[in-house]
């Protein structure tokens, strides 16, 4: 047998990043329209070379936008120029996930559209503030042991820790308590304006995706399209976000034991009653490594890695340990957006039931461990989730799969729901977080939008590859 401390310390580090994560003054209180000097990146990532193409800029903007004249902070940007400037669309801005990925990194990168689009539009994106090279923190952020809490006791230990972490990360971050995405919401159009754009061209990826909805609420007249890949839903108070999140892990969860069907080689667990086996791993461990073990399904499948999923529960039935490298979390920006207003350890178990009671073989889920990230944080926050009311002259356009384990199928038709005439849902039928680039017809829908400003028709969706 091995360690409690190795399997939870080994499934832990497999977990990559979970959606975790005022009232502004009139137009005419902004500062002067700031403007961005365009140089060479820095040789600032490990194994990618300098593309000359790219380049690199700073937009100098308020750290609070309801004190224009006040302190400042640099939103790190990179552009990559259309590859076919003679058949040029325009600029799309990309809104990167998390929350805490780096848009400065995706577009030096330049894998994350289609060959039509690159060719055919600047590409830019940013760090949001709060983010790497745009303020963030230079402190640790990482959660001890994300094991489920057991008793008050852990619980104020809890909130304790949370408080002395967030102290030590303050000084550290310009923008630490004004990084909510509605602060967020008046860089992306300073963004627009920089950049010369009368509209805005938006793809909004994951986290990203409540940048692209609360910008097309608040200036809806400035949107030529919005494109929101796998959907976040700010909708949702404390006790529904717990409860969705279980039921798109057990989804997934339901997806894979279907996949791994006797007669499929690449299951490890191929023969067996995967549904059994998982169990039993959970029902030998402690709550803390029973917790720590639940967050596998969230990392594998994703992408989706039934595969590796697959290896990873035989290896914990076998009594080995999985292992990989677990990125901190960015709570100054996804606590500013979500209260986890949880008042005691009876108000968390209760969230502990109302996920297990959705989702009986994962039994937890995400929502929990964002939870306990932002168990402390200051209140009201920044940016409370609420109804979303957009009223665009074009639809949004939404993407989403119909076996999400981050960002479930559920959030996408709530929130088309919430954007009515306004919102467009097409419905990649297979699994993973993501869905644009999966397939042709995936691609095209967003391609179409995109450069021609094609709707797709209502109730479109995409075959799984």
């Amino acid at each position: 047998m091995i360690r409690r401390r190795s399997i939870v310390a080994s499934v832990t580090a497999i977990v990559t990043g979970l959606a975790l994560a005022a009232t502004p003054p009139a137009a005419g209180a902004d500062r002067p329209q700031p403007r961005i000097v365009w140089t060479q990146c820095d040789d600032d990532i490990p194994k990618l070379p300098i593309d000359p193409a790219v380049e690199c800029g700073k937009l100098r903007l308020p750290v609070d936008w309801a004190r224009p004249h006040g302190a400042t902070f640099e939103l790190a940007i990179a552009r990559r120029p259309a590859a076919k400037q003679e058949q040029r669309v325009g600029t799309l801005v990309f809104g990167p996930g998390g929350p805490g990925d780096s848009g400065v990194e995706r577009i030096r990168r330049g894998d994350r559209f289609s060959r039509e689009i690159l060719d055919k539009f600047d590409t830019v994106s940013f760090d949001p503030r709060g983010v790497a090279r745009s303020g963030g923190p230079s402190c640790s952020l990482d959660l001890p042991a994300p094991g489920l809490l057991t008793s008050q006791a852990e619980f104020d230990r809890t909130i304790a820790a949370n408080r002395a972490a967030w102290a030590a990360c303050r000084p550290t971050s310009p923008v630490w308590d004004h990084a909510d995405t509605l602060s967020a919401v008046r860089d992306l159009d300073a963004l627009r304006a920089a950049l010369g754009e009368r509209q805005l061209t938006f793809h909004g990826s994951s986290y990203g995706t409540l940048l692209g909805q609360q910008y097309a609420a608040r200036y809806p007249h400035r949107v030529r399209a919005i494109v929101l890949e796998s959907v976040f839903d700010h909708s949702l108070n404390v006790r529904d976000f717990v409860r969705t999140q279980a039921i798109a892990l057990q989804d997934a969860f339901d997806e894979f034991v279907a996949w791994c069907s006797p007669t499929r080689t690449e299951c490890a667990l191929s023969g067996s009653d995967v549904r059994a086996v998982w169990r039993d791993i959970l029902d030998r461990a402690d709550p803390a490594t029973a917790f720590a073990i639940s967050l596998l399904p969230i990392a594998r499948l994703a992408a989706p890695d039934r595969a590796a999923l697959s290896r990873d529960i035989a290896a914990l039935r076998d009594g080995q340990a999985p292992a990989g490298k677990l990125p901190p979390l960015v709570s100054s920006v996804f606590c500013a957006d979500w209260p986890a207003d949880v008042r005691n350890f009876r108000a968390y178990e209760d969230l502990v039931r109302t996920a297990r009671s959705v989702a009986p073989d994962v039994r937890y889920g995400g929502g929990l461990l964002a939870v306990r990230a932002c168990l402390g944080w200051p209140s009201p926050v920044a940016n409370p989730p609420a109804r979303l009311h957009v009223d665009t002259v074009r639809p949004l356009l939404l993407l989403n799969s119909r076996h999400d384990v981050r960002t479930g199928y559920a959030w996408a038709t709530n929130v088309a729901h919430q954007l009515g005439r306004h919102g467009r849902l097409v419905t990649y039928e297979g699994s993973g977080h993501g869905a644009y680039g999966n397939t042709p017809c995936t691609t095209a829908m967003v391609d179409r939008y995109l450069i021609d400003l094609t709707i797709p028709p209502r109730g479109a969706t995409c075959p799984a590859a």
